[in-house]
């Protein structure tokens, strides 16, 4: 029997003709006790809709890692490394992630102080707050009304480990109260009304499909370099106001001030990634740490009126690069194509990490205490770009 799929309520402000594949709630199955033939049944879900809902499921950190690891077999450690190394005391991650002792590829994060949970004596929580990262802020009377898209980001950790396939999150303690007003602050006027402490999700392909014909032909053609330990790399700089990449006042590490590293460990990857399910093209690029973009040339034949770089580009000035990429990634983050994830207690999402961005969204007093268990996957194959055919098509 296959699995029963339901459409996940979508908010008023979402343009519900974006979202028919993405987003689904399985129904009536618990995570951590899937057949053999509802786990593929699952896969197969999570891949041709991007995002999966259990509702009302209690789930152990040892159910959470068994279903994340199931997605590639051959991953073992925590997507962001070990947690305690050099280069993660200073990454801006760090504050964020205390590690469940028993099950370390489980991650505890939300708001507040936490005891005795899951052999953690005491967990002092802080939800992560456009306050400390953006360059500008909303103002303070305003701190717990209005917020922003923290950071629109894949779960990588983009220097010497592959982006996992997957993230799953688990919403054990979920605090409730008023809407929030998400505020873009760049000139546009958009704003957002979200629930308190939602994840904000877009789909990498509509990132894709909504671009300009020379903006889709840029995307199948380059690559991005990512700078060596790009959250170390990036901890001085700030943000901009809409969560989307880093503005460029030269206050990034210098390289030779940053932990060793190497060369060879150092990530490119494609701008696009096809999906191994339905074979579409997805844009998925982690804005902040990216510190140079490649272009490979128009293929032979290809039609070069109005194309951008037709003869190809190896583009190192940093704020040309983010200027090339906040122009193609900026339409995606529209209000009318974020999914605000409403999130109760109990609930289990998984998502497409190789499909998706997301972000933190959201403001906490100190005394709303929120408890989320967060699973990903060093992935044990580097995501696949566009084939021949894709960049013909699009080229």
């Amino acid at each position: 029997m296959a699995i029963e799929l339901a459409p996940l309520p979508l908010p008023a402000s979402a343009d519900a003709s974006k979202f028919a594949n993405f987003g689904r709630e399985v129904v009536g199955l618990h995570p951590g006790k899937l057949t053999p033939e509802q786990l593929k049944e699952v896969q197969e879900a999570l891949y041709k809709y991007d995002a999966l809902l259990f509702r009302n499921v209690v789930v152990t950190p040892e159910d959470q890692y068994a279903l994340t690891k199931s997605f590639d077999p051959q991953s073992e450690s925590y997507g962001h490394g070990n947690n305690k190394t050099e280069s993660t005391k200073k990454s801006i991650l760090h504050p964020d992630l205390k590690t469940i002792p028993r099950v370390p590829q489980v991650q505890l994060i939300g708001n507040g102080t936490v005891y005795n949970h899951e052999g953690l004596a005491e967990a002092k929580l802080k939800h992560p707050s456009h306050t400390t990262f953006h360059k500008t802020r909303v103002p303070p009377e305003d701190d717990l009304k209005a917020t922003r898209f923290y950071r629109w980001h894949i779960d990588a950790a983009l220097y010497d480990l592959n982006p996992p396939k997957v993230t799953t999150l688990y919403g054990l303690k979920v605090p409730q109260g008023d809407t929030q007003t998400c505020r873009y602050d760049d000139g546009t006027g958009d704003e957002l009304t979200v629930p308190l402490g939602t994840t904000a999700f877009v789909s990498g392909r509509t990132m894709f499909d909504i671009l300009p014909k020379e903006y889709q032909s840029l995307a199948v053609r380059s690559k991005v370099r990512y700078a060596p330990h790009p959250y170390v790399w990036m901890a001085p700089a700030r943000a901009m106001s809409t969560g989307l990449g880093i503005e460029s006042e030269g206050l990034e590490l210098p390289l030779d001030e940053l932990p060793p590293w190497e060369e060879a460990k150092v990530k490119v990857f494609p701008i696009t990634w096809k999906n191994p399910v339905t074979g579409a093209l997805h844009f998925q690029v982690h804005p902040c740490g990216v510190k140079e973009l490649l272009v490979d040339p128009l293929p032979e034949g290809a039609d070069r009126d109005g194309a951008l770089y037709p003869d190809g580009a190896h583009i190192t000035d940093l704020k040309q690069v983010r200027e090339i990429l906040y122009k193609m990634q900026r339409p995606a983050i529209a209000p009318d194509l974020v999914y605000p994830h409403d999130w109760q207690e109990n609930d289990f999402v998984l998502f497409h990490n190789r499909g998706v961005l997301h972000s933190v969204v959201g403001a906490f007093s100190p005394d709303q205490v929120r408890a989320f268990h967060q699973c990903n996957l060093a992935a044990s194959d580097e995501p696949t770009g566009p084939n021949v055919d894709d960049v013909k098509k699009y080229a």
